[in-house]
């Protein structure tokens, strides 16, 4: 079975960063596209980032542009999110996210194969 365990989630102050990991299980393929998505309270799943399995190309959502960065390490089966300039509005819980599709580099939730459990962010102003 694939899993998929985030970790480095927390409580920041505005401006500051955090790095966030998501470790797959054996199982998943080292081929998938892997993405970040983020829920706040009241409010629908969002798409952030996404990295195709080669590590060379990725996708993000225009509000996290030029203060987040998506990489991985396919010899380690994780991939990381390093948020840089947080807001008050990046509060969210954050969601990985693995696709089969090796250069999908999907926006729509729906399109990925398996989630992990979240972990919560916490920017405070």
């Amino acid at each position: 079975q694939v899993q998929l365990v985030e970790s480095g989630g927390g409580l920041v102050q505005a401006g500051g960063s955090l790095r966030l990991s998501c470790t797959a299980s054996e199982r998943t393929s080292s081929t998938a596209t892997m993405g970040w998505f983020r829920q706040a309270p009241g409010k629908e799943r969002e798409f952030v980032t996404a990295i195709a399995w080669t590590g060379r190309t990725t996708k993000y959502a225009d509000s996290v542009k030029g203060r987040f960065t998506i990489s991985r390490d396919n010899a380690k089966k994780t991939v990381f999110l390093q948020m840089n300039n947080l807001t008050p509005e990046d509060t969210a819980v954050y969601y990985c996210a693995a696709d089969q599709t090796p250069w999908a580099l999907s926006p729509v939730q729906g399109d990925y194969d398996y989630w992990g459990q979240g972990t919560q962010v916490t920017v405070s102003s």
